[in-house]
């Protein structure tokens, strides 16, 4: 991941599935994410709600079983406990931001 600035690699690493350094802000985390090829995420889901864009390769999606590719500047979005997987062929870098529900009044 050392194709990214300095300033993010100084940035706490996330601890998950995949690569990626963390910057947390309120009601949102966003991680500055890199994947090796070949790479597979296999189907899940989670409480927040994403949305990314892609700085490098290309993110294979499956979404309500229908699979779309997002390439260089391409912006994709996963609701809320939405079932979706995804794989990189190719190595592929990423901003995600990942949204967490609002308490609600």
């Amino acid at each position: 991941m050392s194709h990214f600035p300095r300033l993010l690699r100084d940035l706490p690493v996330f601890e998950g599935l995949f690569d990626a350094f963390k910057l947390e802000a309120k009601g949102c985390d966003v991680l500055f994410a890199s994947y090796p090829e070949g790479t597979v995420i296999p189907a899940h889901s989670h409480e927040t709600e994403n949305v990314g864009v892609i700085t490098q390769g290309e993110l294979i999606l499956t979404l309500d079983g229908t699979e779309s590719r997002y390439r260089v500047g391409d912006w994709y979005h996963v609701p809320s406990n939405a079932v979706h997987a995804a794989r990189f062929e190719v190595e592929t870098s990423e901003i995600e931001f990942w949204f967490h529900a609002l308490p609600k009044a």
